[in-house]
């Protein structure tokens, strides 16, 4: 996987390895910073799962971890 950055995460498309629920499919709605003025330290993502509209939040660098996640839609 090549390497994250909290810049380009918006609006990215990832799946899930393990959907509950019947969401697999999500897309990043919001990249939340600790300090909103400067969007330097990105803490977290807003993903939003495409069949339910169900917002969950997430730390961003969780999504590195290719047992939970996976990019782009498979």
């Amino acid at each position: 996987m090549n390497p994250l950055s909290p810049k380009k995460l918006y609006l990215s498309k990832w799946t899930a390895v393990q959907p509950q629920n019947k969401e697999k499919h999500f897309l990043v709605s919001k990249v939340i910073y600790s300090d909103p003025q400067q969007e330097l330290i990105a803490e977290s993502v807003e993903l939003e799962a495409v069949f339910s509209k169900k917002i969950r939040v997430i730390p961003w660098r969780e999504l590195t971890d290719s047992d939970c996640w996976l990019q782009g839609w498979k």
